[in-house]
């Protein structure tokens, strides 16, 4: 077989006057400025589509002749450079970043994801997660923060779908030339690609570097296809999530690990590190071994001291979805590493992929190592937060279950990445330029009262039109490929109404999310879709896992339903869902129907994508509509429920839709005026985009991130770098000296007023307490009361505490007197007990040790 001596490289020619594209379409800001994606559409709207709205490959395969044409169109040259000022400005102006945080490091968050979902044309995402990662890199750069971004290079990124004659999805991988997308290899001094190596397992293993700037942000792609690497090392970072599990603990070393070392190669180093899932959390280890190597610290400081700067996102709310390797994979890797890198012992380091307290545990649970290395943990909305508590309660013994150290951040969405462009110049019209730069403001949204009904509702309506137009001419093309008939043909041009009211379903196809839900009983269906007065249609989309055959029986189902003569202008089916088909969906459909089982949607960001594009949700109170919902905003199933048997929630679910649709939705959409406009849905929509739009956006969440976590993990750092790492050096012994002595510590007498009467609302109960510290301090502690009603003593934030007051400490020994008062501010029944907590400036949280003394304990 012959190969290839040699290769070069081809990039477009542009005339001299025509050069500012070229810098426009190597900045993704272009995929949120509606006036870049009109010019690239200006170009070619053709070859823009072919494409697939890749502005780099749109100006490889132009004809020279089409570019003359547009060099000497004054009009074509005014818009180019109305767009290249657009993005200078964006670059330099100031930002709400650099306005309050003039004097901080450049670049010192780095913020890790193993996929990116920032555009169409770049396969390097499956779904949600990817999507969220690629909305948090457009918010940073909107904002200012100093964040620099690192995830992998797919060559074949996420399959591409498509369906047999039978409706059952195949899968097809198509190769991505990095030379054609917006991203540039990363060269060392001398203009050679920056290669950067690995140990594996008697090998070493390469990769190179590629970069995409995101606006202000630039992101780094790691990818193992080198000359230096063997032929299976080559394929580590080919495609997204495919492999067996060594190829997993192979790619997740490359981000981890790797994007450290990337990190450092091209002068950034750091000071807070994001793991986006637990897929990068062995950059915790390197952060360890860099601090081991160059600093002469131990593991201990350096394990400590990389704690209180790292940041822990779960995105599962279920075991099943979490990277859980075996001990032997896991040795096979970094049996070496950690024995001469860190300089510490098996248990010591096997230890670290488990919170729970057992004497063997024989699986690293990369969650589990996440939280065992970061200081900073959530969920990506309230109610998952939760349930993560839930699902890791036994690793948190003795801690009141409110109190386990797992916060939340809901997710939201880049509004202007998901707008359609009619929407966002009606928006822009009357809310102003604080729509572009006070998205997570309530007061920006108020003046959504001021737009006319029938403006908003004409604006929504064209957006209807053209995903019914974009829905018929795919499933065409669908048809077609599987060599259907000229009348199917005829039949895919006749889909769907677009005045009907329009339900949008379109996510991963994982069995959890019931796909099928709403097809239980097909004749009430039928009879929901087919009135004559009051039509509705569905519009469907979405993958199954290649290997997940039950959802992939779920979409041939429907794909059946969907060809039944009764049903097939009715139901349609899009295949190869991808960012393009999602915002077409979200931008024109009504409702947004969403029925997981709850509590299995950690978040889910679909339904938010629809808000400020005036569509509403229906949605099980699960994820982000649990703390969204309110009747004046959208529709729920059911009231939060929770079922043990899923056959039975089936039956009570899919009934609560249909009786949505038929006794609410419906009917709303359909009452008319003598002006035709559904004045209550419009109502409707104005709330839903006023009180929902500024909580459920990527600004609104980074900001929270920032504030929550992002900064004090950059104070905690700078603090324990001080004076050649004194401080952490000081913070490490003192967590030795509380380990040391914790068991010494007593409660050798409580005392409480004693009362013969019932005590009154208002009145104090009054507790003192002798407690011996042994070698600790009253400053090493937190002495405190915790107390609540007796019959509520288990339920999840019913209970209260406090810190006691230290009155007196014994002169001839190391015990302390404390005193402390319930103030008595409801009736009932209470109890009451006391525990001790370590304290420090320096603690996130007084329970990241693990000590706990409770009182007769």
């Amino acid at each position: 077989m012959f190969d290839f001596i040699g290769t070069f490289n081809v990039v477009p020619s542009l005339p001299e006057k025509l050069e500012p594209l070229r810098e426009i379409a190597y900045n993704i800001y272009w995929a949120w400025n509606p006036d870049a994606l009109q010019l690239f559409r200006r170009l070619d709207s053709t070859l823009w589509e072919q494409t697939n709205h890749n502005p780099v490959m749109l100006l490889g395969k132009i004809s020279q002749e089409r570019l003359k044409e547009v060099e000497n169109d004054d009009g074509f040259l005014s818009h180019m450079n109305r767009v290249f000022v657009q993005l200078n400005v964006y670059m330099e102006e100031s930002t709400w970043y650099s306005r309050k945080f003039k004097d901080e490091d450049a670049n010192h968050i780095a913020y890790f994801s193993a996929e990116f979902g920032l555009t169409e044309s770049l396969q390097i995402y499956s779904g949600g997660l990817g999507v969220l990662s690629g909305d948090h890199l457009k918010s940073a750069s909107d904002l200012g923060l100093p964040l620099v971004a690192i995830g992998l290079c797919y060559k074949e990124g996420y399959f591409q779908q498509y369906l047999n004659n039978d409706g059952w999805q195949q899968e097809r991988y198509e190769l991505t030339d990095f030379v054609d997308q917006a991203m540039k290899q990363v060269l060392d001094d001398n203009g050679d690609p920056i290669k950067i190596e690995l140990a594996f397992p008697g090998r070493s293993v390469y990769f190179q570097i590629w970069k995409i700037q995101v606006g202000r942000i630039p992101l780094y792609l790691l990818d193992t296809n080198v000359p230096e690497n063997n032929d299976e090392d080559k394929n580590i970072t080919r495609s997204l999530y495919g492999g067996n599990k060594e190829t997993r603990i192979q790619q997740e070393i490359v981000l981890g690990i790797g994007g450290i070392r990337a990190l450092h190669a091209i002068g950034t180093k750091p000071l807070v590190c994001h793991m986006n899932e637990g897929h990068s959390a062995f950059l915790a280890l390197e952060r360890m071994r860099f601090l081991i190597k160059y600093y002469g610290l131990t593991f201990e400081q350096a394990k400590s001291i990389g704690f209180y700067s790292n940041v822990f996102t779960t995105h599962t709310p279920v075991p099943a979805g979490i990277d859980v390797f075996s001990n032997e994979l896991v040795e096979k890797y970094f049996g070496d590493y950690y024995r001469n890198e860190l300089k510490i012992t098996d248990r010591e380091f096997y230890k670290l992929g488990t919170i729970l307290d057992k004497k063997t545990n024989n699986d690293f649970n990369m969650a589990h190592f996440a939280m065992n290395t970061a200081g900073f943990v959530n969920g990506v909305s309230k109610l998952h937060g939760e349930v993560s508590k839930k699902m890791w309660v036994a690793g948190f013994k003795d801690i009141p279950f409110d109190e386990i150290p797992i916060d939340s951040v809901t997710n939201g969405i880049h509004i202007k990445s998901h707008i359609s462009n009619d929407m966002y110049e009606l928006l822009y019209r009357y809310l102003g330029e604080r729509f572009n730069t006070h998205s997570s403001t309530k007061e920006t949204w108020d003046k959504i009262e001021e737009i006319p009904d029938e403006e908003l509702w004409r604006t929504h309506e064209r957006r209807r039109e053209r995903l019914v137009a974009f829905a018929r001419n795919r499933l065409r093309k669908q048809v077609i490929s599987r060599g259907g008939s000229l009348s199917d043909v005829d039949t895919a041009k006749e889909v769907l109404n677009a005045s009907a009211l329009t339900i949008g379903f379109a996510r991963r196809f994982a069995t959890y999310k019931r796909a099928t839900l709403i097809f239980r009983d097909i004749d009430r269906l039928y009879n929901i879709l087919s009135n004559p007065t009051a039509p509705a249609q569905i519009i469907i989309a979405g993958k199954a896992h290649p290997q997940d055959e039950e959802g992939k029986k779920l979409i041939q189902d429907i794909v059946s339903l969907s060809k039944e003569e009764h049903l097939r202008k009715k139901i349609v089916f899009l295949e190869n869902y991808d960012m393009n088909i999602a915002r077409y969906m979200v931008q024109g459909c009504d409702i947004w129907l969403n029925n997981p089982r709850r509590p299995l949607e950690a978040s889910g960001t679909s339904g938010m994508k629809i808000i400020a594009n005036g569509g509403l949700n229906l949605s099980v109170l699960d994820g982000w509509w649990d703390e969204g919902y309110d009747p004046s905003l959208g529709w729920r199933i059911g009231n939060g429920e929770e079922y043990e048997d899923v056959d039975y929630q089936d039956e009570v679910e899919f009934r609560l839709i249909y009786e949505a649709l038929e006794k609410e939705i419906i009917p709303l959409f359909y009452k008319r005026g003598d002006d035709k406009l559904p004045r209550g849905w419009i109502r409707m929509m104005k709330e839903s985009i006023k009180k929902l739009a500024p909580r459920f956006n990527t600004n609104r969440m980074v900001y929270e991130y920032f504030n929550k976590y992002y900064h004090q993990a950059y104070e905690n750092r700078k603090l324990l770098m001080a004076d050649d790492w004194k401080n952490g050096k000081e913070f490490t012994d003192w967590k030795s000296k509380i380990f040391s002595n914790w068991k010494k510590i007593n409660i050798k007498t409580i005392n409480a007023e004693i009362h013969n009467n019932d005590l009154e609302v208002g009145s104090n109960y009054v507790i003192d307490a002798e407690v011996d510290l042994g070698e600790l301090t009253p400053n090493d502690v937190h002495v405190q009361v915790y107390y609540g009603k007796i019959d509520e003593k288990h339920i999840a934030h019913s209970n209260s505490y406090f810190d006691m007051e230290l009155v007196e400490k014994s002169a001839s020994s190391k015990t302390y007197k404390y005193k402390g008062k319930i103030v008595c501010e409801r009736t009932g029944d209470f109890g009451y007990t006391l525990r001790i907590l370590p304290n420090h400036s320096l603690l996130i949280n007084p329970f990241e040790l693990g000590l706990i003394k409770w009182a007769n304990t």
